[in-house]
């Protein structure tokens, strides 16, 4: 067994063979359920954890955070969940002296679910590929992470789970040495959520010197201005039913009450701005260039929406339907602009032997919309002030339900990670030798660019920095290439309604 001395204490880890994995086993070592802070108090920031005596295991993940069920497979966590949830896991070649490159990871799940000790995060083989050390961490979610209560009960502060994966950057810079990496060399990366955090954390005052890099997979960085928030505080209050005035009861209702009463009201919880913890929207800051002044990897995946659209609504839409659906997607298009933006797409996807039944075009305008435009936005701002950034666009497509899926959301996971071999992913993601040969290439895109600032690597070629005359974009599916303005005649029809 592994024994490492922390900042707080003794903990005691895993030796893994790696035996089973598709890719990159080999031996490493596995911390598991390290506290990165003492057991916060509901709607407080977190604390650094207690020191203990003796030799702590860290062999078994430890609760996620509170969370509710969800329909999409693998979307809520999988362990048992609790308020006393911050903690992390790291995975590492060897706890020796060598300073390797650190990967830092931020789960998605809309804010309201998820956990980094599922399996599709595991860390070895990433560790093992790479020679780099990986963090996966929890965090608050919820209204229990985004509510707002400052200044409503006593001691409470805004954008706890925020402030929560800043306390666990902190402990990685304070004791990932110790494990054999570099605080100097921390890369975040997420996804979804994830990587709208990773947006959050590129404005986050408390987060500024904790990370060199940062990835964002399908996401860009949002936050909720404070009326807003006030607004989804008493919302909540109310599904609770408790007086705006006595809103210091919530502190003395179960979790599960209160992940119950968030589902109910069906708003959205995220980073909120804060003077003194994010002072505006990420993507405000960083086409300002007041964000962390470092080098970014961004992408989507072609049919992000269809993750959610495919399992939640009948796969028709009518000749009628699709350009009033279109408009209401982007209120500023006229009728005719929204037909003429149709047709735009149809022609593109035909062209391309993609499918172009009206429920296809609206996902893919969507997807445009939501993800792709945000994302391209966040890359040539990145770019206006002196930083590399690099485009992917990921095109795999799922074998689920009969091919419905095509290249969603959530999809390119298993491929960074290596993690083909996790539990409904053969089915989700695909298997096989050109499965494997496509994560392999992801990985060490993942890898370089966590070493050297550049994702560029033998096995996708020369993989230059964005920017806005060509719009270089790696395309990582089938076939990988890089491509210049990929989609052009979407993007050129659609970004000027978004």
């Amino acid at each position: 067994m592994a024994i490492v001395q922390t900042t707080e204490g003794t903990i005691e880890g895993l030796e893994r063979d790696g035996a089973g994995w598709f890719s990159g086993g080999g031996a490493h070592h596995a911390f598991l359920g390290i506290p990165f802070a003492a057991p916060a108090a509901r709607f407080h920031a977190p604390a650094p954890p207690v020191p203990w005596e003796g030799v702590r295991p860290a062999q078994a993940f430890e609760k996620s955070a509170p969370q509710g069920d969800h329909p999409i497979l693998g979307f809520a966590s999988s362990t048992p969940r609790d308020e006393d949830c911050l903690y992390l896991n790291v995975y590492t070649p060897a706890p020796d002296a060598a300073r390797r490159p650190v990967l830092f990871w931020i789960h998605g799940g809309g804010y309201t679910h998820g956990a980094g000790s599922e399996l599709l995060y595991d860390g070895g083989p990433l560790a093992v590929r790479g020679d780099v050390v990986v963090v996966t961490i929890h965090y608050r979610l919820g209204a229990l992470g985004f509510a707002d209560f400052e200044g409503v009960i006593p001691g409470a502060r805004r954008n706890v789970g925020l402030l929560d994966m800043v306390r666990a950057l902190e402990w990685t810079r304070d004791n990932i040495a110790a494990f054999g990496g570099d605080p100097s060399n921390v890369t975040i990366f997420g996804e979804s959520a994830g990587a709208s955090a990773v947006g959050a954390l590129l404005a986050t005052t408390p987060a500024r010197g904790l990370f060199a890099k940062a990835i964002l997979q399908s996401g860009s960085g949002r936050a909720t201005p404070q009326a807003d928030a006030v607004k989804i505080r008493e919302a909540l209050l109310k599904q609770l039913g408790i007086e705006s005035s006595d809103a210091a009861a919530i502190l003395d209702r179960p979790w599960e009450e209160i992940v119950s009463a968030q589902h109910g009201i069906g708003m959205r919880y995220g980073p909120v701005i804060d003077a003194d913890v994010l002072p505006e929207p990420p993507m405000e800051a960083i086409a300002a260039g007041r964000s962390a002044p470092v080098p970014v990897l961004i992408g989507t995946n072609r049919d992000e929406v269809k993750l959610f659209n495919a399992t939640s609504r009948d796969r028709h839409i009518t000749d009628e339907d699709l350009p009033v659906a279109v408009r209401r997607d982007l209120p500023r298009l006229s009728e005719e602009e929204a037909g003429r933006l149709i047709e735009v797409y149809r022609a593109s996807r035909t062209s391309r032997g993609l499918p172009t039944a009206n429920v296809d075009i609206f996902d893919a305008i969507t997807t445009d919309q939501r993800f792709r435009m945000n994302a391209q936005h966040l890359a040539l701002s990145t770019r206006q002030h002196g930083r590399d950034a690099f485009v992917y666009l990921f095109t795999w497509e799922s074998p689920a339900r009969h091919g419905a899926f095509g290249s969603c959301h959530a999809l390119e996971m298993p491929f960074v990670f290596g993690t083909l071999w996790a539990p409904t992913q053969d089915r989700f993601a695909g298997s096989g030798p050109e499965a494997e040969a496509l994560s392999l290439r992801m990985m060490d895109s993942w890898l370089a660019f966590a070493l050297s600032a550049n994702p560029s690597h033998e096995g996708v070629g020369e993989w230059p920095p964005f920017e806005a005359e060509t719009r270089p974009t790696m395309i990582l599916g089938p076939q990988v290439a890089l491509e210049r303005d990929p989609f052009s005649e979407e993007r050129v029809a659609v970004e000027a309604f978004v």
